[in-house]
């Protein structure tokens, strides 16, 4: 952010703070945390234009590299050039043809009807993959996806839900933009087509809105996540060279898993960057948690947590850095770290350390390790900026109002 803007840094916290506890049974009768997430970002976008505040020069350098043309429809593959942290070299769908989706059915999970979201990921081309209109897609199966695809939700308001959700599995080259994930199930047992020359048999799959296996070169960013099976993005089995970004979190148990497991020892080598990211109502635990890799944890905004913010097992190396921690009420859940599965002797060895964290309402971080190791300076993926900008820089996180001829909102 621009230093003549500092003197509005109050007015965004107390307006920040003052949406932490949205009156969710008002909203419908049927809980639904989708109306949560719409309901409170029209409230902030129509104080925000009160108070004259634009998207060009917050200090998050993924939305001033691209938000302030309001011709962004003709230049959409910008956004590829956008990136940052680990999961910067994504190139997505970026110098591929534009794909437009026309229908939201997903019928035959074999034999993809062409206009739909299923038909356009599992191509071997390059792909730029857009909407023509506002649709929700609820899969029969979990979508598999092929290299070097883009989707990107910007110009429509666009659901995943109600069914199986996104599954990058062995591949690279993926972008996740501008998407309500949510309500996602288990799904399989049943054929499902990852490319145009090859389907194959699969099993019960966890119900997780993003899972990321083995791939690498991933970026999720703008979208809206909520309410599902198991994780809401979930990074597992050797992947690495990811960014998650700008994603507005709600109504859920174990938000997001980074190493598969703490035998699964491949996973040493992940790095994953988590930014400018909202950690909102109704989240109890794993804001991540994490395993083995290398992990920045940088300038995200955390207003809720049940049980912990940011933990882990098997000696991950955390730096989280500049992030705002505003703990729960509940005196027994003020810590924002939990070590998990080795003795205080095991995990006091730990590279695990805060940096300019803003720490609200009791909250604590137990650091750990030595900190100036190598392994330490490995897990830092971009610079950070002043925890008190982060009410400011996460105010418009998750899925955004994009409409032609104007910034997107």
């Amino acid at each position: 952010m621009a230093i003549a803007k500092m003197a509005h840094l109050s007015c965004f916290l107390l307006l920040a703070l003052s949406f932490l506890t949205p009156n969710i049974a008002s909203s419908s009768a049927v809980h639904d945390p989708e109306l949560v997430v719409q309901d409170v970002h029209r409230s902030i976008n129509g104080s925000r234009r009160n108070l004259g505040y634009f998207s060009c020069g917050t200090g998050n350098p993924i939305d001033d590299c691209w938000r302030c043309d309001p011709n962004w429809e003709r230049n959409r593959q910008r956004l590829a050039d956008c990136a940052i942290g680990f999961g910067k070299d994504a190139l997505g769908g970026r110098n591929g043809r534009i794909y437009i989706v026309t229908d939201s059915g997903d019928d035959d999970p074999v034999n993809p009807k062409p206009g739909t979201l299923r038909h356009a990921v599992i191509q071997d081309e390059p792909l730029w993959i857009i909407f023509k209109r506002d649709m929700v897609i609820t899969l029969k199966q979990e979508l598999v996806m092929n290299s070097f695809k883009t989707i990107d939700g910007r110009g429509a308001s666009v659901h995943i839900a109600g069914g199986g959700c996104i599954t990058i599995h062995y591949v690279s080259n993926i972008i996740i933009h501008g998407i309500h994930i949510h309500d996602c199930k288990p799904t399989g047992h049943g054929y499902i087509r990852d490319s145009p020359s090859h389907y194959g048999w699969w099993t019960i799959s966890d119900g997780d809105g993003v899972s990321i296996f083995n791939s690498k070169h991933i970026w999720v960013d703008h979208c809206s996540l909520s309410n599902c099976h198991d994780g809401l993005i979930d990074v597992i089995h050797g992947s690495t060279a990811i960014t998650i970004s700008n994603n507005y979190m709600t109504h859920h148990d174990k938000v997001m898993l980074l190493g598969h497991s703490d035998s699964y020892t491949q996973d040493k080598d992940m790095q994953v960057t988590v930014a400018f990211n909202h950690f909102g109502e109704g989240l109890v635990q794993r804001m991540p948690r994490c395993r083995h890799g290398y992990f920045h944890v940088v300038n995200n905004d955390y207003t809720h947590w049940e049980m912990y913010a940011i933990g882990g097992s098997a000696n991950p190396t955390i730096n989280s850095e500049g992030n705002r921690f505003v703990a729960p009420n509940n005196r027994f859940s003020k810590e924002i770290t939990k070590h998990e599965d080795a003795p205080k002797n095991e995990w006091m060895q730990w590279n695990w350390r805060s940096e300019g964290d803003m720490l609200l309402n009791g909250a604590y971080f137990i650091q750990s390790g030595k900190g100036a190791s190598s392994t330490y300076s490995r897990a830092s993926s971009l610079s950070a900026r002043p925890s008190s900008l982060v009410a400011s820089i996460t105010l418009t996180s998750g899925a955004l109002n994009c409409r032609k001829g104007s910034r997107c909102s």
